[in-house]
């Protein structure tokens, strides 16, 4: 059964062999270095962590993004107090 949200974007994770994600439905990059990457997705905020990562593609537009290196966990949490504070990465790179 498949449940359709209405106004929100699909979102999908798919995770192949611990080293590559490509995952739908992405709001923003919240932060992301080698060994995390936060995204605030339509489901709340999902935190990767793990080695050598690395954003190999980003379309926000879409909403989609792939990464790659090890993956050692993916953890979903509430994104209330991100949407809140109204700042994005990309806001608080160009201040």
């Amino acid at each position: 059964m498949e449940e359709k949200m209405v106004g929100a974007r699909q979102h999908k994770l798919i995770l192949q062999n611990r080293g590559v994600g490509n995952i739908t439905g992405i709001c923003d990059v919240v932060s992301f270095d080698e060994n995390a990457v936060v995204l605030d997705t339509d489901m709340g905020l999902l935190t990767i962590k793990g080695k050598e990562l690395h954003v190999s593609r980003l379309t926000l537009e879409k909403g989609e993004v792939d990464i790659e290196g090890t993956i050692d966990s993916m953890v979903y949490s509430s994104n209330e107090a991100l949407r809140k504070s109204g700042e994005s990465l990309f806001t608080r790179l160009f201040k």
